[in-house]
């Protein structure tokens, strides 16, 4: 897919909503999530590893800082410090809201590559639309298992937050996996096949 087509995601508010409300309904942990989770985490730290690696050895070369508070006001004031091969992470430790599964160094290579690889990538900010766009680009470097939790991660957390959480907080974070139906970025270009299934829920 060409960079316009990114350009033009929106996320359907039905859609949102649905997701939104699955998330917040799974429980804390699943154990049948740990075989995506567990393939999330190591296709994450190859990622991370090519995100910092030196250029010398085919890797981006790009300075990655954990910080204790949110880095940046907008997409386009870290897509310029991305370009300058630097980036500052907002630390998961400083957040106060433990993941079940990953520890916060994974957690922090997670919202670095995510940060890189999903929004710098595609130029799209932290709105909902912003956050479909970065989800659905970033999907493309998963594998179907591991693609899974990256749902989890990021549609999932973003949709809760945005829907369900109108102070912006973010909801407790999980180790589960949504619904197939809102966890497969295919069904995102089926033409209102997820609205269907979001309105019937």
């Amino acid at each position: 897919m060409d960079s316009q087509a990114y350009a033009r995601v929106r996320l359907d508010s039905v859609v949102g909503v649905a997701i939104a409300d699955a998330y917040l309904a799974a429980p804390l942990r699943d154990e049948r999530a740990r075989p995506a989770y567990a393939a999330f985490c190591r296709e994450t730290v190859r990622q991370y590893q090519f995100l910092v690696g030196p250029v010398e050895f085919g890797g981006l070369g790009v300075t990655v800082r954990v910080v204790d508070a949110d880095p940046y006001p907008d997409v386009a004031s870290m897509v310029d410090d991305v370009r300058r091969r630097r980036l500052k992470v907002w630390s998961s430790a400083a957040t106060g809201n433990p993941h079940p599964y990953l520890g916060d160094a994974e957690n922090d290579m997670f919202r670095a590559v995510h940060d890189v690889f999903g929004h710098a990538a595609t130029g799209r900010g932290f709105d909902r639309h912003g956050e479909e766009a970065a989800w659905l680009k970033h999907s493309t470097m998963y594998s179907w298992l591991a693609g899974r939790a990256l749902a989890t991660e990021t549609r999932g957390q973003n949709c809760a937050r945005i829907y369900r959480y109108p102070s912006g907080r973010f909801p407790e974070q999980k180790a589960v996996l949504l619904p197939r139906v809102f966890s497969d970025p295919r069904r995102v270009w089926d033409a209102g096949a997820e609205r269907r299934v979001a309105a019937s829920r």
